[in-house]
Formats: C-alpha cells, structure tokens, sequence
C-alpha cells in the first residue's frame, strides 16, 4: 500500500528554520523529521512513499538522490575519485518524489499524484506529526467499517500547565499541559480509498484537503474518525522542534519504534 505525504509547504510558523529548507527536512536528532515519518511506516510494513513536493523541492530530492551514498561505507580512490560502496544500511524503501507546484495547496497536490496511485487504497499523512499509533490497526479499524476515509483524531496536549485549587486557594494539584479542552483535532494519518478523488473532480489548486474535500465527505457520511488517545506531537512551531530534539536525546522518544 502506498504511502502520501503533504511536503510541499511554506512552513511559515516556523521560518527560523523554513528559511532555509523545506519544514519536512528540518531535523529532529539529526534526521529529517520526514525521514522520522517514513521511518515510522517502514516499521509497521510500509514501505512504498509519494511525497508531493513543492516550496524548495531540491533540497528533499537531493537528500533522497545521496540518501544510499550517505547510509553506506565508502571507498574513494582519490587519484581517479573511482568508487567502491563496500557496506550499506540504506533500507528497502521506494520513494517516488513529485512536483506538485510551488503555490498548489494540499486538495491540489493530492489531486497532482493520483496517477501514481491508481486504483488502490493508500494512506496520507502530513510531513511534519509524529505518533505511537499502531497503523496496522488503524487499516483494520478502516477495513471494519467500509467507508471511503478514515482520520486519525486526537485530543491535542493544552499549550500551558493547569493548577487546581480548593476553595481556599490552596494548590492542590498542578498539571503539565494535559491534554486539551475536550476537542478532538485532525492529526492525520488517513486511510482512504481510491474513490476518494471522486471529491476532487473540480479545480483542486487553491483548494485546502481539510476544506471541501474533508466537508464533503463528511456531509455523505464517508468519513470516521479513527480515535487515538497516544504520543502524537505536530512540529508547527520551533518550541515543537525543540521538544521533539529532548525527546529524542532522552533515547526513548515515544515515537520510535523500529
């Protein structure tokens, strides 16, 4: 089953890094948040990607043209720069990387690669959340109910900590962001079948996936939510980078699990 991610783009929340790279090659531990999300796929069986590019398109497809060389042990002769790759840990994964515009919004990319998927189910994600969650349960979960689209929902951590007090004001428990209003938000990882593109018939380009696409499948009663209570974290801002980097410093990041 193939596997679509949104990489194309601005990611202008966070500029200090977007300046310079595309938002999905801005590195957790080193590695390309996207190379985090393959990653996580590849662990479940996953292991054929689309990446719809866009907004500095080169950086990604350099980084996946070198991404053998760079995984590999190498012999250089330097009088004729001959080559010999003696050892590689480059995993089997295919990746198809194609330009879905500089300005095309996420309808319109999507809209963009469907001839590279066919008439297949596949899985879409967004370049830049990262998860726990088990996806070979999320596809049975969407098998068992045989609608065109399932998304992963989640409650969202709260942006500050919470103090509970008695009628004394007396502290009595103080919380670290717990989780958020009671409001389950959009964090990606659809499953969704090829009648899909069925809601993408008109003009896609300057059209949002999470705006009429998502509304329309909702209004035909073609979309559950697949509820996930685990680690899920959305890099939007450069404090999510920064978390994200403790985390993985920790050596337990919760979303590793290859």
């Amino acid at each position: 089953m193939k596997v679509v991610i949104f990489a194309g783009g601005l990611g202008t929340r966070i500029s200090e890094e977007s300046h310079l790279k595309p938002k999905p090659m801005i590195e957790i531990g080193g590695k390309p948040i996207l190379w985090h999300i393959i990653k996580m796929y590849e662990s479940h069986g996953f292991n054929d990607f689309i990446i719809c590019l866009g907004y500095k398109s080169y950086v990604i497809k350099e980084y996946f043209m070198n991404y053998y060389l760079h995984n590999a042990d190498v012999s250089i002769n330097l009088k004729d720069n001959s080559t010999e790759i003696l050892q590689s840990g480059s995993e089997d994964i295919r990746v198809t990387l194609v330009e879905t515009g500089l300005e095309t919004k996420t309808a319109g990319r999507l809209k963009r690669v469907k001839k590279y998927i066919g008439d297949e189910r596949f899985m879409l994600t967004y370049g830049d959340g990262l998860s726990d969650i088990n996806l070979n349960e999320l596809l049975k979960f969407h098998d068992s109910h045989g609608k065109i689209a399932t998304v992963t929902s989640i409650l969202p951590e709260g942006k500050f900590g919470a103090i509970l007090t008695d009628k004394d004001n007396n502290v009595k428990q103080f919380m670290e962001k717990p989780k958020g209003d009671g409001h389950w938000i959009n964090g990606g990882f659809f499953v969704l079948e090829s009648k899909v593109f069925d809601y993408l018939n008109d003009e896609m380009d300057d059209v949002m996936w999470e705006d009429s696409p998502l509304h329309n499948l909702t209004n035909s009663n073609e979309l559950v939510a697949y509820k996930y209570e685990g680690f899920w974290k959305c890099m939007d801002a450069l404090r999510d980078k920064v978390e994200l980097d403790k985390m993985w410093e920790s050596g337990n990041p919760k979303w590793k699990n290859w």
